[in-house]
């Protein structure tokens, strides 16, 4: 691994105070973000997969179908082909399969079965005739549908609309990073609504460029993994009404509470509109449901606000 990556994994993440920022200015960026040249770093990588029971890897076909690259050297291997490929005996894994988007016909497929070191990974290395290494080409979605177990991977933000209708719909396991505000947009709602989908562990604030720099381009971690006693459960107040500060509680002009800064009206009967914060923090889990598939975009005084998601205590 390179010596920039090793300096980036020693670097804490500062707070968004230190970084001159809000939750509302870093949200919005997130919903603009169209770069797909960013790559997960490997220390994000660890952070999340190591919260879940090492045991539900075990015999288990790991597919990372979206632009993984594996290279003998290591400087050039995805985090998420890197992280298996580290740790493939500990984790008592069947298989490991990397597709490598090439944007034309030069993408291929890496495949790793068994415990045993393999010194050349070029030779793991197919090439398929007209194979681009899309996650959706028809022999990509084969292999999710026929091989897979487990789906783990960064998807370009740009499609990641289509590439969480295709995963969702494959009914797959996995564990993937999306957009920080994906609780809050209406591609995805009904996702969060139905449970098919629940925030991780935790968020992603940089990735790398092509260069191996930091940039910010906040992201999450989704899953459809079980989750018990989710540590960012602390991070909701759920509280009586009253008892919520007047500064983060107020009405909209069509009358619709709106509470933030993880504020939760415990004994609110009625819907209410909240920022993807509190969905991220594990509400869903707390008795509390979506109740419109549409992201709700409130108005004080005719004024346009930040776009929230209506809920409701069950």
């Amino acid at each position: 691994m390179s010596k920039q990556i090793e300096k980036i994994k020693k670097k804490n993440s500062p707070t968004l105070k230190e970084r001159g920022t809000t939750i509302r200015e870093v949200m919005r960026k997130a919903q603009r973000v169209d770069n797909d040249e960013f790559y997960t770093r490997p220390e994000d990588v660890e952070k999340e997969l190591g919260m879940y029971p090492i045991s539900m890897w075990k015999n288990k076909t790991v597919f990372c179908n979206c632009d993984d690259a594996v290279d003998n050297s290591g400087k050039n291997t995805s985090a998420f082909p890197l992280y298996f490929l580290q740790n493939f005996r500990k984790l008592e894994l069947k298989k490991l399969i990397c597709t490598h988007y090439a944007g034309g016909t030069k993408g291929y497929i890496f495949t790793k079965e068994g415990y045993s070191e393999i010194k050349d990974y070029d030779k793991l290395k197919k090439y398929p005739e007209n194979y681009n290494g899309s996650f959706d080409h028809p022999l990509s979605l084969e292999i999710l549908k026929k091989d897979t177990d487990i789906v783990c991977t960064n998807p370009p933000f740009s499609r990641a609309i289509d590439f969480w209708e295709i995963l969702i719909n494959s009914g797959k396991k996995f564990v993937i990073i999306s957009n920080i505000t994906n609780a809050i947009n209406t591609a995805y709602i009904p996702y969060f609504m139905n449970n098919k989908v629940w925030a991780g562990y935790n968020r992603v604030d940089y990735f790398l460029t092509q260069k191996k720099e930091l940039t910010d381009a906040s992201g999450h971690w989704y899953t459809n993994i079980p989750i018990k006693d989710r540590p960012k459960y602390k991070h909701l107040k759920i509280i009586p009404l009253k008892e919520i500060p007047y500064k983060n509680r107020r009405y909209d002009d069509s009358k619709t509470l709106l509470v933030d800064n993880c504020y939760i009206p415990g004994d609110y009967k009625r819907k209410f509109a909240i920022s993807s914060r509190p969905i991220l923090n594990g509400l869903l889990e707390k008795g509390y449901t979506i109740v419109s598939d549409k992201r709700y975009t409130p108005y004080i005084n005719g004024k346009e606000c930040f776009a929230r998601v209506l809920v409701q205590k069950m």
